[in-house]
């Protein structure tokens, strides 16, 4: 259920409707809007309430929520939403933003190289993985909080804000101290303890579509985060599982003009993990780019064929600098720049 306050609603009516619901037993989150405050109110008996709640003053109606993704939805917010992530924005037409890097943080010499290499090349993020879940427990799994210092070297040398995946709820307060987002990866998506940890901190959190989940359930798992009160959130499609064996994954183009249709918050596209093939991420990013992807997470490597993980997915910098050269016109054909490092 959504409450709308009216345009000249005082903050004082606006915290004595939270505090009435609070008083019902439900959960309230402001969204302030453009023009007005709407207040998203949850709890299992939220619409017997409706008549009582739109009685108060500076009330001006009462929503009610159809999806079953309510936060994430647009029905809730019609504008589209603007992630930042330290100064960079994401989402909303923005310009189109590129975060790059390795699969894995290896040692300094590759994350340092390639921080630079991607930031000479375009993108304005870096991303790189400090703790890797794996499906083998005897595959490299990431260097933990020595990886995490070597990204806090690369953002000092390079400029570039840091994304970086994170296991476990009680990993989120030291990852958050080093990364300027926090990526939770598909393996993780239902994990609800670690969605609302995320949630219950203030930096954004790129969350990935699980490799057998539906749209729904990806928009559901955002509502965790979003329920816990941190409105920064972007969705990012990676690919499902499906019979075809020739690609690690099947990309679901479908998705990301779906996700934009259905919610307000930004999408991006990993087509490295999408078709597991070097040489599909290009023409698959491209196609991301047209279909109205907000941003892209490619994976870069200096030396592919000697990565710990994922190198036949990793673009090498020359690779990269070529896909970055094809951006700008795919962009442009749908009235969209691509951003550019700070």
């Amino acid at each position: 259920m959504l409450i709308v306050m009216k345009r000249d609603a005082s903050k004082a009516e606006i915290d004595a409707v939270v505090e009435r619901i609070g008083a019902l037993g439900l959960s309230a989150i402001p969204l302030p809007g453009a023009e007005r405050t709407a207040i998203g109110t949850f709890g299992v008996a939220a619409r017997e309430y409706a008549d009582q709640l739109e009685s108060l003053p500076g009330v001006a109606e009462i929503v009610l929520v159809s999806r079953p993704f309510k936060l994430s939805s647009r029905e809730v917010r019609a504008e589209d939403t603007v992630v930042r992530i330290a100064g960079v924005p994401v989402g909303a037409g923005q310009p189109l933003a590129v975060m790059a890097g390795p699969c894995s943080v290896e040692t300094r010499e590759q994350t340092l190289a390639t921080a630079k290499a991607v930031r000479a090349a375009g993108a304005v993020l870096f991303r790189g993985g400090a703790y890797k879940p794996s499906t083998s427990p005897y595959s490299f799994r990431g260097l933990g909080p020595s990886g995490l210092e070597l990204l806090s070297e690369a953002r000092a040398a390079t400029g570039l804000p840091i994304v970086t995946e994170v296991l476990t709820p009680t990993d989120v307060e030291l990852v958050a101290s080093h990364a300027d987002c926090l990526q939770i990866g598909a393996r993780n998506m239902q994990n609800f303890s670690l969605l609302d940890a995320c949630g219950e901190q203030a930096k954004p959190v790129l969350l990935k579509r699980g490799m057998a989940a539906t749209v729904e359930e990806l928009l559901l798992s955002a509502e965790y985060i979003l329920a816990k009160g941190n409105p920064n959130v972007i969705l990012c499609e990676r690919g499902i599982r499906t019979f075809e064996k020739y690609t690690r994954n099947t990309f679901d183009i479908n998705a990301i003009p779906l996700l934009k249709k259905l919610s307000h918050l930004p999408v991006l596209a990993d087509p490295s993990h999408g078709t597991g093939k070097w040489y599909l991420v290009a023409p698959v990013a491209l196609a991301a780019v047209a279909a109205g992807a907000d941003g892209l997470l490619i994976e870069v490597h200096p030396s592919p064929d000697h990565a710990l993980k994922d190198g036949f997915q990793s673009l090498t910098f020359d690779n990269f600098e070529k896909l970055m050269a094809m951006l700008p016109a795919i962009a442009s054909a749908i009235g969209r720049p691509v951003a550019a490092a700070a």
